[in-house]
């Protein structure tokens, strides 16, 4: 996930899409060291019902922003081009915020900073943890083996349930309509208007629903050839 180590700063009012990825003018960033759940992952709620958890996650960082500026200290960037780093909101740490409400996940793999504030979330429930749901980076590479974090009790048929994506059928916010999905071992996303839109049935397995092309390039899918 790390580039080439390099030290800026960037600050501005975010345009938020989603719960660990901004853009500040021109400028893409992933929130470095949490992984948010992808906005059309599906989690169960603290009753056991289905929820669109990353659209949630995404809606709890924009209002916890607001419209104030943030600064971003930047560290380098990830594969997809997009700037890696640690962001303030009136010198508040925003990664940390999202670990400690439960709204995003410590990425262990890279960065141990907010372990503690998982540690914290997990204890207290809140956020995604008040419920049952899949880490962000197993749910993109989902199986019947992957393991269901969240409250103790869940439902007997949760991975079931956890293992599809937040609506088959329709998309799980009216802003997120790209679809997607593998054509000879491609993703391709649609938007629409283009000639497949209509066609690709988000019933079958492997389907994907996007808010933005820019979150599509960013899960390795491209655009259609022909369109």
């Amino acid at each position: 996930m790390m580039g080439p180590a390099f030290a800026s700063e960037i600050s501005g009012t975010p345009r938020i899409v989603d719960g660990d990825t901004i853009e500040i003018g021109t400028t893409k960033i992933r929130l470095e060291g949490i992984d948010a759940p992808e906005s059309d992952q599906l989690c169960l709620d603290a009753s056991g019902r289905k929820w669109a958890c990353g659209i949630s996650s995404r809606d709890a960082l924009s209002k916890f922003a607001g419209n104030r500026p943030w600064t971003c200290r930047v560290s380098g960037s990830d594969r997809y081009g997009r700037s890696l780093a640690t962001c303030f909101v009136d010198g508040q740490d925003i990664e940390r915020w999202m670990v400690r409400s439960g709204w995003a996940l410590a990425f262990e793999r890279y960065s141990t900073a907010y372990a503690t504030d998982e540690a914290a979330a997990r204890s207290g429930r809140t956020g995604l943890w008040s419920g049952a749901f899949i880490a962000p980076w197993d749910w993109r590479s989902r199986n019947s083996k992957t393991e269901i974090l969240g409250a103790a009790s869940v439902p007997v048929n949760a991975q079931s349930i956890l293992l599809g994506a937040a609506s088959s059928e329709g998309a799980p916010d009216p802003a997120c309509t790209i679809k997607a999905g593998e054509s000879k071992g491609e993703c391709i996303y649609h938007a629409a208007g283009d000639r497949w839109y209509a066609k690709l049935d988000m019933t079958k397995p492997g389907r994907r629903w996007f808010c933005t092309v820019e979150e599509a390039v960013a899960a390795g899918c491209r655009a259609p050839k022909r369109q």
